[in-house]
């Protein structure tokens, strides 16, 4: 079954009844309610406001602004006014989009605004050009980086023309966690796992009801030891995914076992028996992305499984140019770039210990796989992972997805540093690389040919897999210690 990219989602808005109310005012001030952390990415409000730039008998009969609210966690509420000015005859009616908040350079009320009605162009000024008797915005607070790295303003759909410059879409977040308590206080987009985190999660008392659900499910379905323990095992990857979907309104990422990195078919398999578990617990495919290794035979798992069945794939463990290059080429949903342990590969390979943000060779990585991404037309979601530092991830504003860990998200919120947007498409298209394509072969030569690269994936193959194995010995202790007789 051939995929159909188009009829994979956009991420849900947030449905927090704080954040989706709809305020209906007469005038141009709007209050700005005081947000979530992460309310850029899921938190926008409606509010119609009349248009001051034009006298009363001649106003249109509605006039929809529709705001971003920003802030975060210690940002305090404020309120601001957004006037609109006519740049020809106004339409009998527009709606016109901004962002509050500061992002990608640009103040919220210099932002230009697009009309969705006969293609005229309307722009917020500043408090100089605002008209006669309009409101003038208040001063304005400080936008935490965490806000601002998310919430630069979209101004206009994909593929929309325009004469003014939009500010690049905001960064979507992943959250590295079990569901509580960072998901409930963060409140991402999506979320994703990794078998050491489902180890950890496995061993505390809050998750006992799952574990005991999940051998339970493996003890049922019969089978040798083995096949029971393996069951109980994918069980539980989905078990704890149906929770973490409870929590966020986008997807969550399940790992195939990466001791299955190197037989295509066998991923292709669990992925599908995974991807058959959630239909079981009532969740579709769209909303889980299947991890996988990627090596050559974890993309090429990673084709099979978008093409012919539909699957949607987070392909983990990158840290070559010839794995991305392999991943676009094989139309993969995602990949994950791993920006930390490159960096740690050079710290304990090289004489340099300490590097510049735009200097380090984990943000260098991905910025050239973005910018060739980005240049050449590739659909596949560039998304940063294994963070180090809140500078990297604010030295790759404006990728498409960056996966930060609790930690880091906390820092975030506390850091009220101006953030300069470094990716964008535009300067993509400006960059000198190359086109190039990559059969087996060419593939496994140019991989081995990043020493980092080679010995990077071994080794997170092996913790991986190490992971994997102490967590089925748990369980086995735990199912079949009492049958013989322990």
């Amino acid at each position: 079954m051939a995929r159909d990219r188009a009829a994979f989602p956009s991420p849900p808005y947030c449905s927090s009844p704080h954040l989706s109310r709809v305020y209906r005012l007469t005038g141009i001030n709007t209050g700005r309610p005081h947000c979530s952390p992460l309310c850029i990415l899921h938190g926008r409000t409606e509010r119609d406001a009349a248009c001051p730039g034009r006298p009363a008998a001649s106003q249109p009969a509605r006039t929809s602004v529709r705001i971003e609210a920003g802030g975060g966690a210690g940002v305090q509420p404020r309120r601001r006014a957004v006037a609109v000015r006519p740049c020809e005859a106004a339409p009998s009616s527009f709606e016109t989009k901004t962002g509050l908040g500061a992002g990608a350079g640009l103040r919220g009320r210099d932002r230009p605004v697009r009309t969705r009605a006969a293609g005229r162009t309307w722009a917020a000024g500043p408090e100089s050009t605002f008209p006669p008797g309009a409101a003038r915005p208040l001063p304005e607070a400080p936008v935490c980086a965490l806000s601002e790295l998310m919430g630069r303003g979209k101004l206009f759909k994909p593929g929309q023309n325009s004469t003014t410059k939009p500010p690049l879409p905001p960064t979507h977040l992943y959250c590295l966690q079990i569901p509580p308590p960072a998901i409930d206080e963060y409140k991402p987009q999506d979320a994703t796992t990794n078998p050491s985190l489902i180890l950890a999660a496995a061993q505390m008392p809050a998750y006992q009801d799952l574990v005991e659900e999940a051998m339970a499910y493996g003890k049922q379905l019969g089978g040798s030891q083995e096949e029971k323990i393996k069951n109980t095992v994918d069980k539980l990857f989905v078990l704890f995914g149906a929770e973490i979907l409870k929590k966020i309104p986008g997807r969550v990422s399940t790992e195939v076992d990466a001791r299955l990195s190197f037989d295509k078919d066998a991923m292709v398999a669990r992925a599908r028996h995974l991807i058959e578990l959630y239909k079981e617990a009532g969740i579709s495919k769209d909303r889980v992305l299947i991890k996988l290794s990627s090596t050559w035979e974890g993309i090429q798992a990673g084709k099979e499984l978008e093409e012919q069945h539909g699957i949607h794939c987070n392909m983990t463990l990158l840290f070559s140019f010839a794995q991305a290059v392999a991943c676009a080429e094989a139309g993969v949903t995602l990949i994950s770039p791993f920006v930390g342990r490159i960096l740690d590969w050079h710290v304990a390979n090289t004489d340099k210990k300490t590097y510049e943000p735009l200097e380090d060779p984990g943000v260098k990585s991905v910025t050239k796989i973005y910018n060739y991404y980005k240049k050449f037309g590739y659909k596949t979601i560039v998304m940063g992972a294994s963070f180090r530092s809140t500078d990297e991830v604010k030295a790759l504003a404006g990728c498409d997805f960056l996966t930060v860990s609790p930690k880091l998200l906390g820092e975030l919120l506390k850091d009220t540093s101006k953030l300069v947007p470094t990716l964008s498409a535009k300067a993509a298209q400006a960059s000198d690389l190359e086109k190039v394509h990559l059969d087996e072969k060419a593939f496994r030569w140019l991989h081995n040919e990043d020493q980092m690269a080679v010995e990077k994936l071994s080794d997170g193959i092996r913790r991986f897999a190490a992971d994997a194995v102490k967590l089925e010995r748990m369980l086995t202790e735990h199912m079949f210690s009492a049958e013989n007789g322990k």
